[in-house]
């Protein structure tokens, strides 16, 4: 982890590779921040303070060509809270808003639902957690 341990932070030796991003596109849909990642990935964060809500809009980013049908997961202290559909390049971005208060970690997720989807990026765009 990097950091004073004082806000959310991502734990690195925990998490699978993340580009944090300016100006992705969903469905056409340019959005401006979040992490993109690839179809099979966990980001776990640890919250390090009362937290109450994370938010998010997920979806396969536009530069995925081909072939690339995901799941997005949030858990929160090893509890699913929210699953998406089942999505596809080319779908609009589905909203994510989980409470998360008393949580001390959360954990993004992304799933290939073929084998051969794990060539996807899956993009949590306008991603946001919320603390006191």
């Amino acid at each position: 982890m990097l950091g004073d341990h004082t806000r959310p932070e991502v734990r690195l030796g925990r998490s699978s590779w993340l580009w944090q991003r300016w100006g992705m596109s969903i469905d056409g849909t340019r959005y401006g921040h979040g992490i993109s990642v690839h179809a099979k990935s966990t980001v776990t964060i640890d919250l390090n303070r009362e937290c109450t809500s994370y938010d998010a809009l997920v979806g396969v980013d536009d530069m995925t060509l081909g072939p690339g049908t995901v799941r997005f997961s949030v858990y929160a202290d090893g509890a699913r809270l929210w699953r998406s559909p089942v999505m596809r390049g080319g779908d609009a971005a589905v909203p994510v808003s989980v409470g998360i208060s008393g949580r001390k970690t959360i954990r993004l997720v992304v799933e290939p639902h073929r084998p051969f989807d794990s060539v996807a990026v899956a993009d949590w765009a306008q991603s946001r957690i919320s603390c006191g």
